[in-house]
């Protein structure tokens, strides 16, 4: 058994799975040090308007180059991936540029239709949040293509002293929205640079060679076209509907509420930050590779889930059954309410972290038409949960109870179709093989 155990451990998958969780934890260690100061000297609402902006810049950012970063990893050929490197980055710049002239043009539409009057001054900032966010996922792609999992470990690490630090250290002589605004919208600029900073020298560091024409972009488009068809408007509702909580909160009942959402949801993510995407950086191209050489996916799904939901369950089932308690504890009294939000929103972010092989193995499986579907059903659910809640009860906290069980719920269909889909694929390529 300890010999199994050492030959598991010593396994490139749980090695590179370490090296991203360990950079990732003292990200999470130093942002959760922090935490209780920041909260302390901004406020409920000052983090309500940062929240709001976050949610906006979230559900552009994710679709900057229309998700063609995504298909980086999958090429055989360092020429072809490449080639979508540049043209991510070909597309980034004009979703840029477009958003810049939306809003120019339509800046008071915008603020009314939404109700942004509280972020209205720092909407200018969402064209360049969308440019970070789509030069983010470029360099973060290649460097999972190339395997560089240490360089995304001391870039998390680094980010996290920059930006946190930033906010408190600022906010220490000028405790203002502005400040948090801000620093989150070049966040993800600064984690990119660091990352090309940091990256290995040689064939695998991406410069400025990739300019240079060596495949036609208009065939890897053609190639890799189901991740704009299906892939970023699956990425873009569902970004969406995990905004949504944020937005509406801050029209129904105001920014405060907002703002308790806001911690609430930052500090459950946790565990997923620190673990879930880990797994899922390093599963999504180990289960690319299992398809390549005709292994059983559905075995890999499911360990890979199993073992997240053994990670998972302590921690989530303590917010949910101690959550007012630990938030006033931690981050001052006047966060009682965001303990009580976030033990609905446990139940639902402890199936998003188990689901996170499920939802890499699906572009592996073909299956993001499906993905989309789900996704555009799973936002109609939430939204109606959310309007329950407020119209029928007129209350925050079931309104969030509402949109957390929902959650729940979908997360876990969306793990058993995967698991469903995944024997299918495994059947279909026996059969194959077999003839």
């Amino acid at each position: 058994m300890f010999k199994r155990l050492k030959n598991i451990m010593q396994g490139s998958f749980v090695r590179n799975v370490f090296i991203m969780a360990s950079g990732t934890a003292m990200a999470q260690v130093i942002s959760m040090l922090l935490a209780p100061i920041i909260t302390r000297i901004y406020g409920p609402e000052a983090y309500g308007m940062m929240g709001t902006f976050m949610a906006i810049i979230s559900i552009f950012t994710p679709i900057a180059a229309l998700t063609y970063p995504i298909a980086i990893v999958l090429p055989k050929s360092n020429e072809d991936a490449k080639g979508l490197v540049r043209l991510s980055l070909l597309i980034t710049i004009g979703v840029t540029v477009l958003s810049f002239l939306i809003i120019i043009s339509f800046y008071d539409y915008i603020v009314n239709l939404f109700q942004l009057e509280e972020v209205a001054s720092f909407l200018l900032l969402i064209p360049l949040a969308i440019l970070f966010g789509g030069f983010l996922q470029v360099v973060e792609q290649w460097l999972i293509r190339t395997k560089q999992f240490g360089v995304s470990a001391q870039t998390a690490v680094t980010q996290s002293i920059l930006v946190n630090g930033g906010k408190a250290g600022v906010g220490f002589f000028y405790p203002k929205a502005a400040v948090l605004i801000f620093l989150t919208a070049i966040a993800e600029g600064v984690r990119a640079f660091l990352m090309l900073f940091f990256s290995r020298k040689g064939e695998n560091q991406l410069s400025l060679n990739i300019f240079k024409k060596s495949v036609s972009l208009k065939k890897l488009a053609s190639e890799h076209k189901d991740f704009p068809l299906f892939r970023a408007p699956q990425v873009f509702l569902n970004a969406a509907s995990q905004s949504l909580p944020v937005l509406m909160l801050t029209s129904l009942f105001g920014p405060a509420a907002a703002g308790f959402y806001s911690i609430g949801r930052t500090v459950l993510s946790v565990p997923s930050t620190l673990i879930g995407k880990s797994v899922g950086d390093v599963f999504y191209p180990r289960i690319s590779e299992a398809a390549n050489h005709g292994e059983n996916l559905t075995d890999l799904i499911k360990k890979a889930t199993l073992s997240l939901a053994a990670v998972g369950a302590v921690p989530y089932a303590l917010v949910v059954l101690f959550g007012p308690w630990l938030f006033s504890l931690v981050f001052g009294q006047e966060w009682y309410t965001a303990g009580e939000y976030a033990r609905w929103v446990a139940l639902w972010i402890f199936f998003m972290f188990i689901n996170q092989p499920s939802v890499r193995a699906l572009p592996v499986l073909r299956a993001q038409s499906f993905h989309l579907i789900f996704t555009i059903c799973t936002l109609i659910i939430r939204i109606a949960a959310l309007f329950f809640g407020y119209s029928l009860f007129k209350s925050d906290v079931v309104a969030i109870a509402l949109f957390g069980i929902t959650g729940a719920i979908l997360n876990l269909l969306l793990i058993l179709i995967t698991l469903r889909l995944s024997r299918k694929f495994d059947k279909e390529r026996g059969q194959i093989a077999i003839g």
